[in-house]
């Protein structure tokens, strides 16, 4: 019964209002390269959600093309160079 009870004083604490979730949709809205050039236009919080999925997809998808591409350089650069040693800083900041 007891976890019944704070299962029930956890879902009132962290519910979130229809004005809270407007807001947080219109932000991301904001965001999203595509849909910040509709601004002006009603998009559906399910096509804000769907862009907002696609875009963080294709930044993962860019991270990881990225990333091959610079164990590639990192492959073929002897380690004593100076553009290794360019490399190496960037990484570092």
């Amino acid at each position: 019964m007891s976890g019944r009870r704070s299962r029930s004083k956890q879902s009132s604490v962290s519910s979130i209002t229809d004005d809270q979730i407007a807001d947080l949709v219109s932000k991301l809205q904001h965001l999203i390269p595509e849909l910040r050039r509709r601004r002006f236009d009603k998009v559906s919080t399910s096509k804000v959600l769907q862009e907002t999925c696609n875009y963080i997809r294709s930044l993962h998808r860019e991270v990881e093309d990225l990333s091959d591409r610079l164990s590639q350089l990192l492959a073929s650069t002897d380690s004593d160079s100076d553009q290794a040693a360019i490399i190496r800083s960037l990484l570092m900041q």
